[in-house]
Parts: structure tokens; C-alpha cells; sequence
């Protein structure tokens, strides 16, 4: 109920110093015991991917990128919490300014590019977290190694995390590292799924568990790519999709302060575009492959409409920019109803 009220200050700053400022605050709430304190809706409890979630509302990757504020962020009330995108080497990203808000649209643009210490920093961060929750951790490719060993990036990736993930999520739609969508057309996607699936299968002979797989793909699909992902998500028996990252359409933030600037837009402009591909998603898959949803939640309602169009579980991460802790319960108690 104070977020409000704050949001004003926050607002006030430069957008990555006031994410700074909000993750440090809330690791200071939570080792206080003050996160307890919001208020919480009983969740539905699902089972997805073979993991059980408390409730069907998780944090998108890209607010804790090294997971360094997982258990504080898990507090909030979700169900789920993702980390990353993370690479194999550490990595600065882009040049700032590289974060911009949009308030008239409640969206922001970001061309953050990956910025994050590196996947050895992020598993340190993990295991000496003791986090209890149902954990995702998206992985990516460093910005300087080429599309035709961007699997080498994905697997040395997911060697590393995949002892300590609940779920793993393949990231290849931002759209802030040069040619990474490439890797969403047919013969990339192929190639690069029957290798994340190969090693999954080593690796879950190695630790004794299977640890599911989820891709997360672009809102900026045609039916035809969205058909035939569906198809490659089927044909390698993925454990999920998530649906969707950032978009580069601009016609819903035209004439807006910073809307010309390049990288991905997230918000409530993306709402319809992330539900539309969930809903040819859902067409095309059935019951065969989990839909998670994500893109434009700012309220209970819209958290209800991505589960309407054939999502299972759902992500905020703008929505909670704009609207704080209190979108969380909203969510949870919109889908419990």
C-alpha cells in the first residue's frame, strides 16, 4: 500500500539507480522481517513441468539478473522466481543510458544487452542463498560469441546451472544482442534444440533428476513462425514455452517520450501481442507443450486473460515497476478465483 507513495521518488531517479535502490531496500525489508508482513491470497497450487507451484503468479527473468536477491524477491508472494538471463562470461551489456520508462503507457524500453557477472557469480549466489522456492534460471550467449556457436554458450550454460534450477529457460529472443532471434528460425531452432535436449538427457543420467527445459520466444511472430516453433517444441518434446519476451513494434508508445529509442518494449503495450502468440500457441500444441505467459500484466485481470488464451502459469515483471508488491497479490488472488 506504500509503494504508491513511493513510486514518485523512485521515479525521480535514473531508472537503473532506482532498480538498484529498490532491490537493495527490499533485501534490507526481508532480512527485517517486514516482507512478511504484505498482504497474501491463498494461491491455487499447480503442477507444472513435473514441479509443484504454490500459486500460478512467478517473477520474469531480468529484474535479478546474478540472482543476487533471490530470496527477498521470493518474499513478494510468487509462486515461481526466474534469474538471469545469465551468460558464460561476465558480460557489461550496453552503453547506458539503456532504461527508460514510458509512464503515459506504463511500459518501459530497455536495451540492457545481457549485463550480468557471469554464471559461476550466479550459481555462488544460488547455493549460498538457501532458496526453497521453485527456481528458474534463464540462460543466454555472451554478446561477442556468433550465432553458429551459440549453442556452445547454451549448453556451457546449462552444465552450470542445472543442479541447482527448478526449471531452466532458453532465452534466444532479446532483442538487444545482435542476431540473437535469429536462432527462433527453423533449422537454428532445431539445431539448437536437439543439443539442449541431448545434454539434458546426460545431465539428468549425471544428478539423478530431470531438470524441465523452457523456451522463451518473441512476441514479433508471424503464425507461419509461430506454427513452426510449435511444431520444433513438440518434435523435441520441450518442457514449456515462455511467451513473451520484449517487442520492437513502437505504434502503441508513437509520439512518446523516449519511444524512438531502440531495444525491447515491455508493459501494458505488449499485452495483446504476448496474449495473441500465446493463444496461436496454444492452438498449435494442445495440451502437448505448458504455456508460461508473460507481457503486459498490470492487474488481476490481464493475469486472467493470459490463462484464458492458453497459459498455465504467468509472469509480471513491468507491471511491477508500475504497480509494486500489491500486483503480486492481485495476480494470486485473481487466478485462485
Amino acid at each position: 500500500m506504500l509503494y504508491p507513495l513511493l513510486r514518485p521518488a523512485l521515479f525521480s531517479l535514473e531508472p537503473e539507480d532506482a532498480h538498484r535502490l529498490t532491490l537493495a531496500s527490499l533485501d534490507v525489508a526481508h532480512r527485517l522481517g517486514l516482507l512478511g508482513l504484505l498482504p497474501r491470497s491463498a494461491g491455487t497450487p499447480v503442477r507444472v513441468m513435473g514441479l509443484d507451484f504454490p500459486n500460478t503468479v512467478g517473477l520474469a527473468a531480468g529484474l535479478d539478473k546474478d540472482g543476487a536477491h533471490i530470496n527477498a524477491l521470493g518474499a513478494l508472494g510468487f509462486g515461481f522466481v526466474e534469474i538471469g538471463t545469465v551468460t558464460p562470461r561476465p558480460q557489461a551489456g550496453n552503453p547506458q543510458p539503456r532504461l527508460f520508462r514510458l509512464p503515459r503507457a506504463q511500459a518501459i524500453i530497455n536495451r540492457m544487452g545481457f549485463n550480468n557477472l557471469g554464471v559461476d557469480n550466479l550459481v555462488k549466489n544460488v547455493m549460498t542463498s538457501g532458496f526453497t522456492g521453485v527456481l528458474g534460471i534463464n540462460i543466454g550467449k555472451n554478446k561477442d560469441t556468433p550465432n553458429a556457436q551459440a549453442v556452445d554458450d547454451y549448453l556451457a550454460c546449462l552444465d552450470k546451472v542445472y543442479a541447482h534450477a527448478s526449471y531452466v529457460t532458453v532465452n534466444i529472443s532479446s532483442p538487444n544482442t545482435q542476431n540473437l532471434r535469429e536462432l527462433q528460425k527453423d533449422e537454428a531452432l532445431d539445431a539448437l534444440l536437439s543439443a539442449i535436449k541431448l545434454r539434458q538427457g546426460e545431465l539428468a543420467q549425471r544428478h539423478g533428476k530431470h531438470v524441465p527445459i523452457a523456451l522463451k520466444i518473441a512476441p514479433d511472430l508471424d503464425d507461419t513462425q509461430i506454427a513452426a516453433i510449435a511444431a520444433l517444441l513438440m518434435m523435441h518434446r520441450m518442457d514449456a514455452v515462455i511467451a513473451t519476451n520484449t517487442t520492437l513494434a513502437r505504434e502503441a508508445v508513437a509520439g512518446l517520450p523516449h519511444a524512438d529509442e531502440a531495444g525491447g518494449l515491455s508493459g501494458a503495450p505488449v499485452r495483446e501481442a504476448s496474449t495473441r502468440v500465446i493463444r496461436a500457441l496454444a492452438h498449435h500444441l494442445g495440451n502437448e507443450v505448458p504455456i508460461i505467459g508473460v507481457g503486459g500484466i498490470l492487474s488481476g485481470t490481464d493475469a486472467q486473460d493470459k490463462i484464458a488464451a492458453g497459459a498455465t502459469l504467468v509472469q509480471v515483471y513491468s507491471g511491477l515497476i508500475y504497480r509494486g508488491p500489491e500486483l503480486v497479490n492481485e495476480c494470486v488472488a485473481a487466478l485462485a478465483r
